[in-house]
């Protein structure tokens, strides 16, 4: 998006890549650079709602530091399994579980990410002993999975649609509460288990105090960017779900989704080293 967002604010935008510490790298240095709407933080479920609960000093508030500007991309989990994998649907995998406690084994991208607590809610919710297996970031993950080295993995669903479209994995269910229109006839697991919603979500964020004429110009461009035909067909034909929030709206979900997260690190005392 930054060559987008260079032209409709008349400027250039530079993206300066800073990964480390579970994003926590990157948004130390957004909050504390100077509130004029010229540095923003692309930010994720990670480094946004889930760090605060999950990492000891992630040296930061989402909620104190950092103001949302919109959202761009909310992609719902897919819960895969291989393709040689005897399970076609969650019912199956669930009972699976219940009868061999502690040997279905589940990959994640990483300790305390979306994927990893959207399993672990899982188990709590499905009343089943799991076992997890990190990885360092999703790749390795698909390939044990299609190795079936792992039994499932919970992934987003731009990163996992290609295998599924190729037969190498078997989606079971989609973490959002509807379905999606990228794999039709998958189920949600909030059909058995109501409520239950996990996503990989992204989005813009500025300094607190940037000033608000400031971030609803910021709002108002991205959005129209986001909005586009051609892109907004692109990301949903991927799975994710494209939608334009003010940044009130983009604050009020952020705030249900660390309250969210939270609830879930405390009850499964799933923490980042």
């Amino acid at each position: 998006m930054s060559n987008d967002l260079g032209k409709a604010l008349g400027q250039s935008v530079i993206v300066d890549n800073r990964p480390g510490a579970s994003g926590a790298l990157g948004t130390r240095m957004v909050v504390r650079a100077p509130a004029d709407g010229l540095t923003l933080l692309l930010g994720q479920t990670g480094e946004i709602a889930i760090n605060g609960a999950a990492m000891k000093s992630p040296g930061y508030d989402s909620l104190k530091d950092l103001q949302g500007v919109a959202l761009v991309g909310d992609s719902p989990l897919v819960l895969a399994v291989p393709a040689s994998a005897p399970w076609k649907s969650l019912d199956d995998l669930i009972a699976a579980a219940k009868a061999t406690p502690g040997k279905v084994a589940y990959a994640s991208s990483g300790t305390a990410t979306p994927g990893h607590l959207a399993a672990a809610a899982l188990a709590e919710a499905a009343k089943v002993q799991l076992v997890h297996i990190p990885y360092k970031g999703a790749g390795q993950a698909i390939t044990d999975l299609i190795g079936a080295q792992v039994n499932f993995f919970m992934a987003s669903t731009p990163s996992i649609l290609p295998h599924i479209k190729g037969g190498k994995v078997r989606a079971l269910a989609v973490t959002g509460l509807e379905p999606i229109a990228a794999l039709p006839g998958v189920p949600t697991v909030a059909e058995k288990f109501p409520g239950f919603e996990f996503s990989l979500w992204g989005g813009y964020f500025a300094p607190r105090q940037t000033p608000a004429p400031v971030v609803q110009l910021l709002s108002q461009r991205i959005n129209q960017i986001v909005q586009q035909p051609a892109l907004k067909a692109r990301l949903e034909a991927e799975g994710t779900l494209v939608k334009s929030y003010t940044p009130q709206e983009v604050d009020a979900f952020v705030r249900k989704e660390i309250t969210k997260y939270r609830q879930l690190v405390r009850s499964t005392s799933v923490l980042i080293d």
